[in-house]
C-alpha cells in the first residue's frame, strides 16, 4: 500500500478518472458522491467530454493520464478502451497510485500479468472492475447456492448492437462478466471450453454460445448476443437441492426447493438488495485501498476470465488498428 493513501486515515482520498465514456463518466459520478473521498480530475483526449464531465461534477479536466497524475491522485480508474489499459495502469503504478482497471484487466493475457506484477512490486492495490458480481440479484444469487452442490449455470446476456463498440466482439464486451460469475459462483476454475461463435452482422463476433465444465465438475453454458432488439440479463443455476432463477435487470430471484417424488415442489422470493452496483464497486475498492487488504476481485480474478474468454476466441484472432494504436498515444502522452 502506498505511503500517499495510508499516511493519514482522515484525509480523504484523493480519486480521478481516465477514460470518461459511458463507464468513466458513471465512475466520476459515484466517486464524486463517496464520503472520504475527493474527485480531483478526469482525462480523456475528447476535450469536450472532459470538459463537460468535470463541469457537472465540479473537478479538473485534462487531457492525457500524466496530466492527471501530476494533480496528485491517491487512486484512479481506468475507463478507457481495453487497448490502452496495460500502457495507462502501468504510468500510474509508476507513480504508486492505486489502480481499479475496467474488465476485461487487458488487451491479452501476458498484458495482464504485467499489470499483475507492477502493482505487486509497487505495493499498489490493483482490482479488476468486474461490476456485475456487485449487482444485488447476483449477490442475492450466491449466498442462495452457499453450500449447494452445483449442478449446472445457465446465462443469458443479449441486446441491441451497442453503437459504442469498435474493438471487441460480445465475447470480451459481454460473456466475460459471465466467465467471471461461473468462476465466482462455483469457487472453481474453468478447465474445458466449447465455443461456438459467429459474425451475423458485425465485424467481429455478434453471436456466441460457450458451453463450460469446471474443475468440480460443473457444467456451464452462456448465450450472448448483440441481435436482440431488448436487454436480456438472466440466471438459472441448478443444484442437487434447489433450483435458482435471477433476473439481472430486474433484480428478482426465485428459488425452487423442496422436490417430491409427484414432481411438486416449493417456491419463495428470495430478498434483494437496492444499492447500486458501481456505487458498492468502487466503496470495495476504496476499502481495499485503506486497508491494504486483497480487493474484491484481484487482478489474477481478472487474468482467468480473460483468458478462457481468449481460448473462446482462439480461432479469431483480432489486432489493435492503426487508428487504435494513434489513441493509445493520445491517452498517456
Amino acid at each position: 500500500m502506498s505511503q500517499a493513501a495510508g499516511s493519514s486515515a482522515e484525509r480523504p482520498l484523493r480519486v480521478g478518472v481516465v477514460g470518461v465514456g459511458v463507464m468513466g463518466s458513471n465512475h466520476a459520478r459515484v466517486f464524486a458522491g463517496l464520503p472520504g473521498t475527493e474527485l480531483v480530475g478526469v482525462a480523456d483526449p475528447d476535450g469536450k467530454q472532459a470538459d463537460f464531465v468535470a463541469r457537472t461534477l465540479g473537478c479538473a479536466s485534462v487531457s492525457n493520464i500524466g496530466e492527471l497524475l501530476d494533480l496528485g491522485i491517491d487512486a484512479i480508474t481506468v475507463a478507457a478502451p481495453t487497448h490502452l489499459h496495460r500502457d495507462i495502469s502501468l504510468v500510474c503504478i509508476e507513480r504508486g497510485v492505486h489502480v481499479m482497471v475496467e474488465k476485461p484487466i487487458a488487451s491479452t493475457v501476458e498484458e495482464g500479468h504485467e499489470i499483475i506484477q507492477a502493482a505487486r512490486a509497487a505495493g499498489v492495490t490493483l482490482m479488476v472492475g468486474h461490476v456485475e458480481r456487485f449487482n444485488p440479484a447476483v449477490e442475492a444469487i450466491k449466498e442462495a447456492i452457499r453450500g449447494e452442490d452445483i449442478l449446472s449455470i445457465a446465462i443469458t446476456r443479449v441486446g441491441p448492437f451497442p453503437p459504442r463498440m469498435s474493438n471487441v466482439g460480445v465475447v470480451i464486451d459481454l460473456a466475460v462478466h459471465d466467465i467471471d460469475l461461473i468462476r465466482w459462483f462455483t469457487d472453481s476454475d474453468i478447465v474445458e471450453v466449447q465455443p461456438q461463435l459467429s459474425s451475423a452482422v458485425a465485424e467481429r463476433e455478434d453471436i456466441a454460445l460457450l458451453q463450460f465444465r469446471t474443475a468440480s465438475g460443473v457444467l456451464a453454458h452462456i448465450n450472448t448476443n448483440w441481435l436482440t432488439p431488448f436487454k436480456a440479463r438472466n440466471v438459472t443455476v441448478a443444484t442437487r437441492g434447489k433450483y435458482v432463477m435471477g433476473d439481472l435487470l430486474t433484480r428478482q430471484v426465485t428459488e425452487c426447493f423442496g422436490f417430491q417424488p409427484d414432481g411438486s415442489y416449493s417456491m419463495r422470493h428470495l430478498s434483494v438488495g437496492h444499492a447500486e452496483p458501481l456505487r458498492s464497486e468502487l466503496l470495495a475498492f476504496l476499502r481495499a485501498v485503506r486497508s491494504g487488504a486483497a480487493p474484491a476481485v484481484t487482478g489474477e480474478e481478472g487474468v482467468a476470465s480473460l483468458e478462457i474468454a481468449t481460448h473462446c476466441l482462439a480461432s479469431r484472432p483480432a489486432t489493435a488498428a492503426p487508428a487504435q494504436r494513434k489513441a493509445a498515444r493520445a491517452f498517456v502522452v
